[in-house]
């Protein structure tokens, strides 16, 4: 893919108006609300993966209105158990459930306790699928989770993601050998998404790291971007054409334009410019809006890969990750 967005000169600057629901932050108090009365984690059981170095455990924690979502919990084994170390809480992309828990080991290899969140009701696109259903996936919509609910702000699946997202931070502290102060959000597309959510719904998130963000600046995104999940809305909006509106104010409760806004941690992104997926233009959107509404912005960092697409920086990306995250969360962790 050629590039096909703004050139780097002009996103760098780029910061336009994203029209924000007035009632913003009262949706998601009252939507966190609900769901924060239950105790976070409902269950930790130890499990074997087969490997020495790292030591597993199979979590389940209250999300969204209580629902229980599985996530798997791993810290190195060299580590003393009631030794509390940083947490790096992981989402996955789109498609994807937790998959099995020797496949993620950057972050606990590194030295940090790492929680990976599973996607309710997405397990059949990639990887080794996922084992949290979605319960409360009956209001209209479309086919895909991107669109399940998008009629109505309360109904939308997002709303329930982006809770479960929040509660697994919340789950993560309370876990043993975690230092809560020591907390980051990590994730690539959506989970890059629902990480920039964490980081403007949590105000004492330690850091977020984040690549090629998924639902950001999304009224731009349906018009340059023909990549799925963004075509799997416009789609629907071709077949609900009298519920655009409707559809459209929906989507202004969960873009991550707003949460940026909002957030306090500091922040490491990636991305592509030749991204089709997650436009360059709707990732640089959020990334210059970033901690907007505070008189002191956060320290953040930008890696730009000109000549990739979705997948950013990929594996060359990471020693940059952990360069940077050492340095928020525990310099005595840098690489060297």
């Amino acid at each position: 893919m050629a590039v096909f967005d703004l050139p780097l000169h002009e996103l760098t600057g780029y910061t336009p108006e994203v029209s924000e629901p007035p009632d913003f932050d009262e949706f998601w108090r009252r939507t966190r609300g609900e769901s924060d009365r239950d105790p976070a984690v409902l269950s930790a059981e130890a499990h074997d993966c087969g490997l020495r170095l790292v030591r597993t455990w199979d979590v389940t924690f209250a999300g969204f209105g209580g629902d229980p979502v599985r996530a798997w919990f791993t810290r190195p084994a060299h580590a003393e158990p009631d030794e509390p170390l940083p947490v790096v809480v992981e989402f996955p992309g789109y498609g994807r459930g937790r998959g099995l828990p020797h496949e993620r080991l950057t972050w606990p290899t590194a030295g940090y306790a790492h929680l990976l969140m599973d996607t309710r009701g997405q397990d059949g696109h990639y990887g080794d699928g996922g084992d949290t259903p979605d319960p409360r996936h009956d209001a209209l919509g479309g086919p895909g989770p991107v669109t399940r609910g998008i009629l109505a702000p309360d109904d939308y699946y997002y709303r329930r993601l982006i809770t479960d997202a929040v509660r697994a931070v919340q789950a993560a502290r309370t876990l043993p050998g975690v230092d809560p102060e020591r907390t980051a959000a990590a994730g690539n597309s959506q989970g890059g998404g629902l990480a920039l959510a964490v980081a403007g719904l949590v105000p004492d998130l330690a850091a977020a790291v984040v690549t090629a963000p998924f639902l950001c600046h999304i009224t731009r995104a349906l018009d340059i971007s023909d990549a799925d999940p963004y075509r799997t809305i416009a789609h629907y909006l071709s077949l609900r054409r009298a519920d655009t509106d409707r559809i459209l104010r929906t989507l202004s409760y969960v873009d991550g334009v707003h949460f940026a806004r909002r957030a306090r941690a500091p922040l490491h992104l990636g991305l592509g410019l030749r991204d089709t997926t997650c436009p360059p233009s709707t990732v640089f959107a959020a990334y210059n809006h970033y901690g907007r509404l505070h008189p002191r912005r956060p320290d953040t960092t930008v890696e730009v890969y000109p000549y990739n697409g979705h997948e950013a920086g990929g594996a060359f990306h990471v020693p940059r990750q952990l360069r940077w995250l050492a340095k928020h969360l525990d310099p005595a962790m840098r690489p060297g």
